[in-house]
């Protein structure tokens, strides 16, 4: 009948408002009688409050009722109970999709507040929602949401595994149960971690001291727990992976089959972070990516332990990482510190020194943010150089200690330490091409890479072409000078410019020391790039 009254009010023409102002008083109790049906009510009553909802969008206007405060009620006293149900979920997905236009200009703060709550919608119900969930997750983004989004993201396998623990202490994910929980404890991990930010003062871990033998036992009230639970955005970093519960809990998961859902998550959480990553680099200002890269350079080595899933998520990080430092480099040296910091930590374990040749990568490919950055080149070049004669010192690097590389050979590990070398040689050679007073030192540098009896092959091979290079400077800028605020004179080449160029244009004493016919089989049109 909702539905008919709807349809009538849309045909109306001439009558369309007063039959509008008729219907309004009417739907709008039977909503504020729904919404407030008691909890432990077996009929859904999802479905009516969204057609209702699509009656306030379409025809507030017209009796003047803003459809905020509905839209809340909706989530709050609807949602929370019934997030489990397959046709609640995919209606509420088709009707935020729906009116995507409406809500990002009428209500903005409205689905970036309650994305929790549609997270453990898209971890209840699985990768049958996945395409429809990606459409809303943009809706999800704004100042306030970007950083918890993104943790929570990364903890989408985490999030299933605590609905999983609740739904076998509960028996169901329909009800009151979390809200109940998250009622009576969040306010005081609020205070608590208010307590810390402004004293200093550490939040005590309650789990710690359960003295239960269970390992996979997870606390209902534990403040880990609610923050995986919650429904509502509170603007707060979680904090969970430095809890000995959650520890307790992977290592339970780890133990056992992985469920449906969880391997569902697992392959969903990369396609998530894929179209997060691409909003954040088309919508999001530079200060915003500054807070964001830290953190994501956090969370390279601390996410779910499944391989695949491991190697997915990191894939995504390193590229959003360097895409970030592509589109801004300037970020390089705002965010010195933290990179700083990660090239310290090379020899933690792979995902770390994985993370660190990327971190070189764009350190080399970007002149430390440009040629307008000194000071953050010479301390970024130091640590460079900290990083080289440390790894020149001895054919381990002290990484047997870490369990990590424990679980690699030796071959492996010295493979390892050789890609590494090659990545600190190339970015301290491209560094110091951007920055010539740089120059001095990375001759230095390099020289002890050649002179070295231990050095890998491959790296002392490299190590020698960038001394050679170096004393050629037009040569040297047009191979290894950054890609972006070139400089220009004889014999640089613009790369990017070559399929404009003639062939007079290119630099012949480069070739002055071959003679006879070419010693290779390739045009320049395979060198240079096509328009």
């Amino acid at each position: 009948k909702v539905r008919m009254v709807f349809e009538m009010c849309k045909e109306a023409k001439g009558a369309n408002d007063e039959m509008v102002a008729r219907a309004f008083p009417v739907m709008n109790k039977l909503f504020q009688r729904c919404a407030a049906a008691p909890t432990l009510s077996t009929a859904s009553t999802g479905v009516l409050l969204l057609t209702i909802l699509q009656f306030f969008l379409d025809f507030g206007e017209a009796v003047l009722h803003d459809a905020d405060g509905s839209l809340k009620t909706f989530f709050r006293s609807c949602l929370s109970r019934e997030f489990s149900d397959p046709i609640v979920a995919e209606r509420t997905l088709e009707f935020l999709i729906a009116n995507k236009t409406k809500i990002l200009n009428c209500f903005p703060t409205l689905v970036p507040q309650f994305f929790p709550l549609l997270l453990k919608l898209i971890a209840s119900n699985g990768d049958r929602l996945d395409k429809k969930f990606s459409e809303v997750l943009p809706l999800m983004m704004s100042a306030g949401s970007f950083l918890p989004l993104f943790l929570s993201l990364m903890d989408l396998p985490m999030l299933v595994v605590a609905l999983e623990k609740v739904e076998r202490s509960s028996g169901t994910l329909i009800g009151s149960s979390l809200a109940t929980i998250q009622k009576s404890a969040a306010p005081e991990m609020l205070l608590a971690l208010m307590d810390e930010a402004y004293t200093g003062s550490s939040i005590e871990d309650q789990s710690g001291n359960s003295g239960s033998d269970d390992s996979g036992r997870l606390d209902l009230a534990d403040p880990m727990f609610l923050d995986l639970l919650k429904d509502e955005n509170d603007g707060i970093a979680a904090k969970h992976w430095t809890s000995p519960t959650i520890s307790s809990t992977l290592q339970a998961a780890l133990n056992s089959p992985q469920s449906d859902r969880l391997k569902q998550s697992l392959k969903m959480a990369p396609r998530f972070l894929t179209v997060y990553f691409a909003t954040a680099l088309r919508d999001v200002n530079n200060s915003l990516l500054c807070a964001l890269i830290p953190v994501a350079m956090s969370r390279y080595a601390a996410m779910f332990p499944d391989k695949d899933f491991s190697f997915e998520v990191r894939k995504k990080l390193s590229d959003f990482l360097l895409a970030a430092f592509q589109r801004s480099p300037d970020i390089i040296a705002l965010l010195k510190k933290p990179i700083t910091d990660r090239l310290g930590e090379a020899h933690g374990n792979p995902a770390k020194m994985e993370l660190a040749l990327h971190l070189c990568w764009a350190i080399g490919e970007h002149g430390a943010g440009g040629i307008k950055h000194k000071d953050v080149a010479r301390e970024l070049f130091e640590n460079l150089e900290l990083l080289l004669y440390e790894n020149l010192a001895t054919s381990r690097l002290g990484l047997s200690q870490d369990p990590g590389f424990d679980s690699m050979g030796a071959s492996s590990r010295k493979s390892s330490q050789a890609r590494l070398l090659c990545f600190v040689v190339t970015a301290i050679a491209k560094l110091a091409t951007c920055h010539n007073e740089l120059l001095p030192r990375a001759r230095v540098s390099l020289a002890k890479v050649a002179r070295s009896r231990t050095s890998d092959r491959r790296v002392w091979q490299r190590a020698c072409d960038y001394l050679g290079l170096m004393n050629e400077p037009a040569i040297c800028l047009s191979v290894l000078g950054p890609s972006t605020a070139q400089g220009n004179g004889p014999g640089i080449v613009n790369w990017s410019e070559g399929g404009t160029k003639m062939v007079a244009h290119i630099p012949f004493y480069l070739l002055a020391e071959q003679k006879g016919p070419p010693s290779h089989d390739f045009s320049y049109t395979d060198l240079l790039p096509a328009e």
